[in-house]
Protein backbone atom coordinates (compact mmCIF):
# COMPACT_ATOMS: atom_id res chain seq x y z
CA UNK A 1 0.00 0.00 0.00
CA UNK A 2 1.32 3.64 -0.56
CA UNK A 3 2.07 5.93 1.99
CA UNK A 4 -1.08 8.50 2.10
CA UNK A 5 -0.28 11.52 4.41
CA UNK A 6 -2.17 14.46 3.41
CA UNK A 7 -0.20 17.52 4.56
CA UNK A 8 1.93 18.96 1.61
CA UNK A 9 3.82 21.12 4.01
CA UNK A 10 4.98 19.27 7.18
CA UNK A 11 8.50 20.68 8.64
CA UNK A 12 9.52 17.59 9.06
CA UNK A 13 9.83 16.69 5.01
CA UNK A 14 11.49 19.95 4.55
CA UNK A 15 9.20 22.13 3.36
CA UNK A 16 9.64 25.63 3.16
CA UNK A 17 8.38 27.63 5.96
CA UNK A 18 7.28 30.82 3.47
CA UNK A 19 4.71 29.61 1.06
CA UNK A 20 2.39 26.93 1.61
CA UNK A 21 2.02 26.19 -2.10
CA UNK A 22 6.08 25.38 -1.95
CA UNK A 23 6.94 21.38 -1.98
CA UNK A 24 8.73 19.62 0.24
CA UNK A 25 12.26 19.05 -0.88
CA UNK A 26 12.03 15.64 1.11
CA UNK A 27 8.87 14.10 1.33
CA UNK A 28 6.25 10.44 0.02
CA UNK A 29 5.48 10.18 -3.10
CA UNK A 30 2.09 11.62 -1.93
CA UNK A 31 3.54 14.75 -0.46
CA UNK A 32 5.17 15.44 -3.54
CA UNK A 33 2.50 14.96 -6.33
CA UNK A 34 0.05 16.75 -3.75
CA UNK A 35 2.34 19.44 -3.53
CA UNK A 36 3.48 19.79 -6.96
CA UNK A 37 -0.60 20.00 -7.90
CA UNK A 38 -0.66 22.72 -5.25
CA UNK A 39 1.81 24.26 -6.40
CA UNK A 40 0.64 24.76 -10.26
CA UNK A 41 -3.48 25.26 -8.67
CA UNK A 42 -1.92 28.37 -7.19
CA UNK A 43 0.45 29.98 -9.62
CA UNK A 44 -2.58 29.59 -12.25
CA UNK A 45 -5.06 31.17 -9.52
CA UNK A 46 -2.71 33.97 -9.25
CA UNK A 47 -2.27 34.80 -12.55
CA UNK A 48 -5.98 34.45 -13.04
CA UNK A 49 -6.58 36.59 -9.58
CA UNK A 50 -8.29 40.04 -9.09
CA UNK A 51 -9.58 40.84 -12.92
CA UNK A 52 -13.10 41.61 -13.90
CA UNK A 53 -14.62 40.10 -16.74
CA UNK A 54 -13.28 42.17 -19.05
CA UNK A 55 -9.68 41.52 -17.94
CA UNK A 56 -10.34 37.44 -17.67
CA UNK A 57 -11.75 38.03 -21.61
CA UNK A 58 -8.24 39.40 -22.94
CA UNK A 59 -7.40 36.97 -25.71
CA UNK A 60 -3.89 36.89 -26.82
CA UNK A 61 -3.04 36.68 -30.87
CA UNK A 62 -5.71 34.18 -33.16
CA UNK A 63 -6.26 32.71 -30.32
CA UNK A 64 -9.88 32.60 -28.87
CA UNK A 65 -8.46 31.21 -24.97
CA UNK A 66 -9.25 33.50 -22.24
CA UNK A 67 -8.05 33.15 -18.52
CA UNK A 68 -12.23 33.40 -17.89
CA UNK A 69 -12.70 30.29 -20.17
CA UNK A 70 -9.55 28.66 -18.44
CA UNK A 71 -11.38 29.46 -15.28
CA UNK A 72 -14.36 27.41 -16.28
CA UNK A 73 -12.24 24.32 -18.31
CA UNK A 74 -10.26 23.48 -15.52
CA UNK A 75 -13.19 23.63 -12.94
CA UNK A 76 -14.46 21.24 -15.28
CA UNK A 77 -11.61 19.03 -15.20
CA UNK A 78 -11.54 18.78 -11.40
CA UNK A 79 -14.80 16.98 -11.46
CA UNK A 80 -13.78 14.83 -13.73
CA UNK A 81 -10.80 13.72 -13.01
CA UNK A 82 -11.51 13.35 -8.91
CA UNK A 83 -15.46 12.42 -9.88
CA UNK A 84 -16.51 10.40 -12.91
CA UNK A 85 -12.76 9.30 -13.52
CA UNK A 86 -12.53 8.35 -10.05
CA UNK A 87 -15.96 7.07 -9.03
CA UNK A 88 -17.67 7.00 -11.69
CA UNK A 89 -20.03 9.56 -10.22
CA UNK A 90 -22.82 11.66 -12.80
CA UNK A 91 -21.49 15.00 -12.98
CA UNK A 92 -23.23 17.23 -10.63
CA UNK A 93 -23.57 21.16 -10.36
CA UNK A 94 -22.77 23.96 -11.98
CA UNK A 95 -22.23 21.17 -14.88
CA UNK A 96 -25.46 18.95 -14.97
CA UNK A 97 -28.17 20.89 -16.48
CA UNK A 98 -26.07 24.09 -17.93
CA UNK A 99 -26.67 24.97 -21.01
CA UNK A 100 -24.23 23.89 -24.06
CA UNK A 101 -23.08 21.06 -21.87
CA UNK A 102 -21.93 18.41 -24.03
CA UNK A 103 -20.31 16.14 -21.41
CA UNK A 104 -16.47 15.77 -20.60
CA UNK A 105 -14.55 18.52 -20.55
CA UNK A 106 -12.60 17.87 -23.79
CA UNK A 107 -16.27 17.70 -25.45
CA UNK A 108 -17.11 21.32 -23.65
CA UNK A 109 -17.49 24.13 -25.23
CA UNK A 110 -15.36 26.67 -23.15
CA UNK A 111 -17.54 29.51 -23.57
CA UNK A 112 -18.49 31.60 -20.32
CA UNK A 113 -21.66 33.65 -21.85
CA UNK A 114 -23.40 34.92 -19.04
CA UNK A 115 -20.89 34.72 -16.30
CA UNK A 116 -19.23 36.95 -14.47
CA UNK A 117 -16.05 37.30 -12.77
CA UNK A 118 -17.20 36.21 -9.69
CA UNK A 119 -19.04 33.44 -11.17
CA UNK A 120 -15.73 31.94 -12.51
CA UNK A 121 -13.68 32.51 -9.95
CA UNK A 122 -16.43 30.76 -7.56
CA UNK A 123 -16.49 28.44 -9.92
CA UNK A 124 -12.98 27.29 -10.30
CA UNK A 125 -12.50 27.73 -6.46
CA UNK A 126 -15.65 25.37 -5.48
CA UNK A 127 -14.20 23.01 -7.92
CA UNK A 128 -10.81 22.43 -6.16
CA UNK A 129 -12.67 21.84 -2.87
CA UNK A 130 -14.37 19.76 -4.10
CA UNK A 131 -11.76 17.65 -5.62
CA UNK A 132 -9.36 17.95 -2.85
CA UNK A 133 -12.50 16.46 -0.35
CA UNK A 134 -12.79 13.59 -2.99
CA UNK A 135 -8.59 12.73 -3.11
CA UNK A 136 -8.29 12.88 0.40
CA UNK A 137 -10.90 10.54 0.91
CA UNK A 138 -9.74 8.43 -1.65
CA UNK A 139 -6.61 8.25 -0.49
CA UNK A 140 -6.70 7.47 3.05
CA UNK A 141 -7.89 3.75 2.60
CA UNK A 142 -6.14 2.23 -0.23
CA UNK A 143 -3.30 4.98 -1.68
CA UNK A 144 -2.80 5.83 -5.30
CA UNK A 145 -2.25 2.85 -6.88
CA UNK A 146 -5.56 1.68 -6.19
CA UNK A 147 -8.05 0.94 -9.30
CA UNK A 148 -10.46 3.60 -10.48
CA UNK A 149 -13.74 3.78 -12.29
CA UNK A 150 -12.00 5.03 -15.97
CA UNK A 151 -11.99 2.35 -18.19
CA UNK A 152 -13.09 -0.10 -15.55
CA UNK A 153 -15.94 -0.85 -18.10
CA UNK A 154 -13.98 -1.77 -20.95
CA UNK A 155 -11.83 -3.87 -18.73
CA UNK A 156 -8.76 -1.32 -18.24
CA UNK A 157 -7.22 -0.94 -15.00
CA UNK A 158 -6.02 2.60 -14.15
CA UNK A 159 -4.68 3.67 -11.16
CA UNK A 160 -5.51 6.58 -9.45
CA UNK A 161 -1.70 7.77 -9.76
CA UNK A 162 -2.70 7.93 -13.28
CA UNK A 163 -5.44 10.52 -12.32
CA UNK A 164 -3.16 12.88 -10.34
CA UNK A 165 -0.59 12.60 -13.34
CA UNK A 166 -3.61 13.64 -15.25
CA UNK A 167 -4.15 16.72 -13.63
CA UNK A 168 -1.00 17.48 -13.01
CA UNK A 169 -0.50 17.61 -16.83
CA UNK A 170 -3.70 19.78 -17.73
CA UNK A 171 -2.00 22.95 -15.05
CA UNK A 172 0.93 22.45 -16.75
CA UNK A 173 -0.13 22.98 -20.25
CA UNK A 174 -2.92 25.99 -19.33
CA UNK A 175 -1.03 27.53 -16.64
CA UNK A 176 1.69 28.43 -19.47
CA UNK A 177 -1.30 29.75 -21.34
CA UNK A 178 -2.18 31.74 -18.53
CA UNK A 179 1.50 33.38 -18.23
CA UNK A 180 1.15 34.59 -21.77
CA UNK A 181 -2.43 35.99 -20.98
CA UNK A 182 -1.83 37.86 -17.73
CA UNK A 183 1.02 39.51 -19.43
CA UNK A 184 -1.11 41.01 -21.98
CA UNK A 185 -3.82 42.14 -19.37
CA UNK A 186 -1.38 44.52 -16.76
CA UNK A 187 2.12 42.84 -17.24
CA UNK A 188 1.84 40.43 -14.60
CA UNK A 189 4.64 38.13 -14.78
CA UNK A 190 6.31 35.53 -12.25
CA UNK A 191 6.80 31.64 -11.82
CA UNK A 192 5.09 31.59 -8.86
CA UNK A 193 3.67 34.02 -6.49
CA UNK A 194 4.97 36.51 -4.18
CA UNK A 195 5.48 34.88 -0.46
CA UNK A 196 2.61 36.17 1.61
CA UNK A 197 -0.15 36.07 -1.61
CA UNK A 198 -3.48 35.67 -1.01
CA UNK A 199 -6.62 35.72 -3.75
CA UNK A 200 -7.89 39.09 -3.99
CA UNK A 201 -11.18 37.59 -5.51
CA UNK A 202 -13.15 34.90 -4.61
CA UNK A 203 -12.82 32.60 -1.56
CA UNK A 204 -9.71 30.63 -3.13
CA UNK A 205 -8.64 27.84 -1.15
CA UNK A 206 -5.14 27.89 -2.93
CA UNK A 207 -2.33 30.47 -1.42
CA UNK A 208 -3.45 29.64 2.24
Amino acid sequence: MDETPLTTNDTTTGASDQSPWEPPTSGTEVEHLRAALTRLRTTFRWKADGLDLAGLSRTVGASELTLASLLKHLACVEDEKFGMALSGAAYGPPWAGMPAFGGPPHEYVFSTDGLGAEDLYRMWDDAVRRSDDRLDAALAPDGLGQRVALGADDGLVVSLRRLLFDLLEEYGRHTGHADLLREAVDGRVGEDPPDGWRAESGDSPVGT
